[in-house]
């Protein structure tokens, strides 16, 4: 499944570009982060489709002002944390009460390479934000995923899966030495692993879903990361800014980066597709050697079915 198209996307085309003609009127969309990054670029992107969005935040207030001018948002009230059970569950009450089906979901929010730090179930912090708060969202969202009968989940996961397979011995590094960027892998292949097991068991449903390597943008996203941090990844740019200098096919403008994730969400060229890994508006290739200094493409432990149908089943007893 994981051989290109060739739809004439690449790591130049923006989320403008993506959208043209595709007419979203009378569908409902949720995107988790939907009001800062990649997140806002999406909303900004889908609301002018015609789609009514709805987007849980953690602050609100602050989000009032990110989302000012946009049409079409419904903005969820109260504070909403990935990390916290109740909080997931308040807020799908609260969708249910208030729509009766959701054809997009976008499972954008996500936090990076920070320290050592657990939810308050003694999760792992990373893991238990990029991966389980989507994991047991989604679940929740399912009764009207299914209504919709067309629905599209997209997963945002990340090269970094490259730096770590999911390690159902140790997934909150209780025995394990922590290392922030492997954590941060971990989750990420998790989110790929989800995204698999997802449309495995309810592409019957006729929901699908998709992984979304967006590439490398500068967001807020790596806020935990210092200026030496950064400026080793290429990411200070000559006027000593976090940001770069030049853009290639990892490096990216935020309307770049979002825009594998509107492709992903809308496009027909992915009618009949689902459970793949995308990059740079196209499915990515597999990607079997580890000589690839440039970590193009997926790696196999990310996709592999049986993996990901077995973390989906084990996930309530893995984790707290």
């Amino acid at each position: 499944m994981q051989q290109p198209l060739l739809t004439g996307n690449s790591a130049r085309t923006t989320t403008d570009e993506v959208i043209e003609n595709i007419d979203l009127t009378g569908k409902t969309v949720i995107i988790t982060g939907g009001a800062a990054g990649l997140g806002l670029e999406t909303t900004k992107t889908l609301a002018n489709a015609g789609v009514t969005i709805v987007i849980p935040v953690r602050n609100p207030g602050k989000a009032k002002l990110s989302l000012a001018g946009i049409p079409n948002i419904e903005l969820y009230p109260a504070s909403f944390d990935l990390s916290n059970r109740d909080s997931i569950n308040s807020f799908s009450q609260w969708f249910k009460k208030n729509h009766q089906k959701l054809e997009i979901l976008i499972n954008s929010a996500g936090i990076m390479a920070t320290p050592l730090s657990y939810d308050s179930l003694g999760n792992e912090l990373q893991i238990a934000t990029n991966y389980l708060g989507h994991y047991f969202l989604t679940k929740a969202l399912l009764p009207e995923l299914k209504q919709a009968n067309g629905a599209r989940v997209v997963h945002l996961t990340s090269r970094a899966h490259w730096f770590s397979p999911f390690h159902f011995e140790d997934p909150n590094f209780t025995h394990t030495p922590y290392d922030k960027w492997v954590a941060y892998g971990q989750s990420k292949t998790a989110v790929s692993l989800f995204s698999v097991a997802l449309d495995e068991l309810y592409k019957k449903d006729n929901i699908r879903s998709f992984a979304v390597h967006p590439g490398s943008i500068v967001t807020n996203l790596s806020h935990n990361l210092t200026d030496e941090e950064l400026s080793a990844m290429g990411a200070i740019n000559k006027n000593g800014e976090r940001g770069y200098d030049s853009y290639n096919n990892e490096h990216k403008t935020i309307k770049e980066g979002a825009a594998t994730i509107v492709w992903c969400a809308t496009s027909p060229q992915l009618a009949g597709y689902g459970g793949v890994y995308c990059e740079n508006g196209d499915l990515a290739p597999l990607a079997t050697d580890d000589s690839n200094q440039n970590r193009v493409g997926v790696k196999p432990w990310a996709i592999d079915k049986g993996t990901a149908l077995k973390l989906w089943e084990e996930t309530p007893h893995l984790f707290k």
